[in-house]
This record gives C-alpha cells, structure tokens and sequence, in this order.
C-alpha cells in the first residue's frame, strides 16, 4: 500500500497487476480490502487500483461535510497523481454513485463502467433503512451499528453456514472504524445522492450487476438503472446479497472480467 497525499491529506492506494488501469471502488465502509476477493482476478489481466476513502482505513480521518461529489473528487486525485488519464471503473454501492458522477460529469476519464448493487437515487425503502442505521449509530453503539450492517449485507443462508463471519468481520470493522461523526457524514453522502435525472447521459458501455436477494440496495433500484443508461448489460444474480464480491466471488469476478475483456 501507498499514499497519495494532496492538500494535507493522505489517501492509501493498492496497485496490484499490470495492464489498463482498472480502479475498483467499494462502498460504505470505504476500504481496499473490500476486493480482497476480486483483485486475484483482475490482476491477470489488468492493473487494478483500489483506495481507502477519505475518511476510511489507512487515509485520514478528515472530519469534513462528505459527498459523493467529494469521493469523486478524490478518485480524481487518485488518477491524477498516479499519472492515469482512463480507466475502466468498477463501483460497489456508494462506489457505484461515485461512478455514475464521475461519468455524467468527467466522462473523458472512464472507458467501461461497472455499477455493483448501486442505485441512481433513493426510495422510501432505502430512505427508510439508512435512517434506521443512522440511528443506531447515533446511539453510540458502533458495535451495534456494525454488526446490523454485517446481517444485513450477506444471505441469511450464507451466515448461518458461516457464522463466524458476524463476529469477526465486526470486530475487524470496529477496529478500523473512523468514528461516528465521520461514519454519520458518510451515510448523509448515501442519502443525499439522487442522480436521477442525469444518468440518461452516461454514454459509457455499462454493467449494472446485482443479487436479487440484496437487502440494502434492492434489485429494483439495479433494475432503474440499467432500464435508464442507455448502453447497459445487466446481470441479475439469483444469490448473493449485497455483498456479492464476497459471496458469490467467482461468479461475480467472471461476469466484470467478461464485461471488461469483451471487445465489441
């Protein structure tokens, strides 16, 4: 891992690969780690970067007003520092809003768009669970916060084989958590993002992929965006939650690895 640092602030980058620069950008939590599993993939092919977000992991802990506007930015600082002038973006949720403003509003910087269980706007559904979370947090219980999240983002299915995973994956989370007024700001940044009447113009190749058990971003609104993006595939996935990079892994890595391979 290395830092990019601009303007008083650091930013921690993985590069892994070689080939066209493939930048992979996680969602809520904001972390490279997040494509732990997709990166061994991708790096055959194509040098893959991934970032913890402003605010996340290894970078700084800023305590500023956080946007997706803002995590643009940064990704465009990334690109910048790093001499990168295109990339194929591959964006998981909040990555996913990161990527649809970057293509509506810097789309000389991405050659194909991948948006992983995002959304183009909330519904009232979303509205509703990110309150309820933002609440749980706003009680003071970040291990509370963290493991609704964890119940939350994989298949009951999945967690009951795999058990271990609630506990250990929050108690990886509660370590490298940024605190709750960070943590609050970022989950503003999710509610406020509602690029509905612009995502008509990304004239990008675009993969909107999803499960169709997702509990935090539900097929529909992966269905609105596909249905609205003009050059769009879309891959449905029967299994998988929100977490689909984790769960379903090599099912997901060869479904982004044909959409970026194919030439026509």
């Amino acid at each position: 891992m290395e830092f990019i640092k601009h303007k008083g602030i650091k930013i921690a980058v993985n590069i892994d690969g070689r080939g066209e620069n493939v930048f992979l950008v996680s969602g809520l939590g904001g972390r490279a780690s997040f494509w732990k599993n997709t990166i061994p993939t991708l790096e055959k092919s194509f040098t893959v970067v991934s970032h913890d977000h402003r605010g996340c992991g290894k970078s700084s802990r800023a305590k500023i007003v956080y946007s997706i506007k803002q995590m643009s930015k940064d990704v465009l600082t990334i690109m910048d520092q790093l001499s990168i002038k295109k990339i194929h973006f591959v964006g998981h949720s909040t990555g996913g809003a990161i990527g649809q403003f970057i293509a509506i509003h810097y789309p000389e910087k991405i050659n194909k768009l991948v948006l992983s269980s995002s959304w183009a706007g909330p519904n009232p559904y979303f509205l509703n669970l990110f309150q309820s979370r933002r609440n749980i947090l706003n009680q003071g219980n970040a291990e509370l916060y963290l493991s609704d999240g964890i119940l939350r983002s994989y298949p009951p299915k999945y967690l009951s084989k795999n058990p271990e995973i609630i506990s250990s994956t929050t108690a990886e989370r509660l370590e490298m958590f940024p605190g709750v007024e960070i943590e609050d700001s970022r989950i503003n940044a999710v509610l406020e993002h509602d690029l509905r009447a612009e995502i008509h113009k990304i004239k990008h190749k675009t993969l909107v992929i999803c499960a169709s058990d997702d509990q935090i971003t539900p097929v529909e609104l992966s269905e609105e965006l596909a249905e609205t993006i003009p050059n769009t595939e879309k891959r449905i996935l029967p299994f998988g939650g929100h977490f689909t990079p984790h769960t379903v892994a090599k099912k997901y890595n060869d479904c982004i690895l044909q959409f970026l391979k194919n030439e026509s």
